[in-house]
């Protein structure tokens, strides 16, 4: 193999390293094309926070929970979202979730957008049928900007979501 015929081949093999990677990103999405919506709701309250010290023994800004009433579309409150992170409706049914995916949110200094695969841990009813949730459309909810000085401190950001329910 000439020193051009290696150096196409070794460039090949990049191609497909990034056109693999790229396929990648694309399973990352937190996007549901295909996927028919069984409720749709609107989420206010506030992302929730610890001052904590870190490995490097300075304190700072943790997640801990997020807490928020979310509202049908005619906006009734249906479903209490928090620690877990859970989801309960008013009729018992319960979620709990985990992340598949997340991208930043198209308005800055907000929490990522999400998306969740989730197990009932509730009673049969409204949420007992979902498998995955979308948080789309953050507003807010980002750690605080001041400093912490007082282990355990709390510190609530408010924010706003569109949580979207699949079964």
């Amino acid at each position: 193999m000439n020193g051009l015929s290696r150096t196409m081949h070794a460039l090949s093999g990049v191609t497909f390293m990034i056109v693999a990677c790229g396929a990648g990103a694309q399973a990352a999405s937190v996007d549901l094309p295909d996927a028919q919506p069984l409720l749709r709701t609107t989420a206010s309250g506030e992302q929730i926070y610890s001052c904590e010290y870190g490995a490097d023994r300075v304190l700072g800004w943790v997640f801990k929970a997020p807490r928020a009433t979310l509202s049908d579309e005619s906006g009734a409150p249906v479903i209490e979202h928090g620690a877990g992170p859970s989801w309960q409706a008013g009729d018992g049914s319960r979620i709990e979730g985990r992340v598949l995916a997340q991208r930043p949110s198209k308005t800055a200094n907000s929490v990522p957008e999400l998306l969740l695969e989730t197990r009932s841990t509730g009673t049969p009813g409204l949420l007992a049928s979902v498998h995955r949730v979308q948080r789309v459309n953050t507003i807010g909810g980002v750690k605080p900007q001041t400093s912490c000085t007082q282990e355990h401190e709390l510190a609530g950001s408010p924010y706003t979501a569109t949580y979207i329910f699949y079964r």
